[in-house]
């Protein structure tokens, strides 16, 4: 079973606590015995600035020099902040598609994470507390994040396999359970111009809900569409720049509680996800019913 946790901040003077927050909460989960970690953290926009989130097998080859070559492919300013096996490119906003487009014909072995004004992805293969330790996954600052800690069961262990997978602009989904007819969905999205980069039945989900969002669909409209749409059992925990969400499957076999005060919104696989942040003991907490969407948005 993967284990996924999830953190919406509703009180601004949390935001320095985030990624520490949500790095004790993905460690818990390492009983479930996962090979790969990953998390989604989203930060305060810099206006007419945006960020694309890269990684290489081969960092110390790829990652110098890759700022000026950038900017030299799309114009404008661009900056390179090295974390481990991944790289954040700051952008101009205006030149942001141009730079996804042209980052990985610069360097053969580079793949790109996410991209957005806020959105920062860093996963690899490994145990959540290696994976968190690489990345200084606790010393980042944002407004929400997601993280998912996995065990695969139908696709490789690679850094492209693990969660959470970013399919659109500021967008990211992770997954707890197994979609049967994600085949023929991905064949469907390809045919509205959705392209992948893996097998994993997680990525179609992603690509679900970014299609759906394109369409002009509301995140708590494109999640509905999951029920109807996405066979299988599932729970999904969906990032955006401004909102997270959460739904189960009808069945909802998959363990999920959720937590709310006046200063968060967190979810978690297991209880003991939750149990250390603050306020813990005066929340609401409740198992997310199947078949209902839950979603916050600023």
């Amino acid at each position: 079973m993967c284990g996924i946790v999830g953190l919406f901040l509703k009180a601004p003077k949390l935001a320095p606590q985030l990624g520490a927050m949500l790095t004790e909460m993905l460690i818990t989960m390492t009983d479930l015995v996962p090979d790969s970690a990953g998390i989604a953290i989203y930060t305060t926009p810099q206006e007419g600035r945006a960020r694309l989130t890269v990684q290489s097998a081969e960092p110390d080859r790829d990652f110098p020099g890759l700022d000026a070559d950038l900017a030299g492919a799309v114009g404008g300013t661009v900056t390179i902040e090295r974390k481990d096996t991944h790289a954040v490119l700051d952008v101009d906003a205006d030149r942001l598609d141009a730079a996804r487009a042209a980052v990985t014909g610069l360097r053969d072995g580079i793949k790109v994470m996410s991209a957005g004004e806020t959105i920062e992805i860093f996963k690899e293969v490994g145990l959540p507390r290696d994976v968190a330790a690489r990345f200084h996954l606790s010393d980042m600052a944002g407004t929400h994040g997601i993280g998912h800690t996995r065990m695969a069961t139908e696709s490789a262990v690679t850094t492209m396999g693990a969660h959470p997978f970013s399919t659109g602009p500021d967008q990211c989904l992770v997954h707890n359970g197994s979609l049967s007819n994600h085949n023929s969905v991905r064949r469907e999205l390809i045919r509205h111009g959705m392209s992948f980069e893996t097998q994993n039945d997680t990525e179609v989900a992603a690509a679900f809900i970014s299609h759906k969002l394109n369409e002009g669909e509301s995140l708590g409209e494109a999640m509905e569409d999951t029920l109807t749409d996405l066979d299988g059992f599932f729970t999904f925990v969906v990032g955006t720049k401004n909102g997270f969400g959460v739904v189960r499957d009808p069945i909802a076999c998959k363990p999920a509680v959720m937590a709310e005060t006046d200063q968060y919104v967190a979810f978690g696989s297991e209880y003991r996800a939750l149990a250390n942040l603050p306020g813990i003991e005066a929340a609401r907490v409740w198992e997310p019913e199947p078949a209902t969407v839950y979603f916050w948005e600023r």
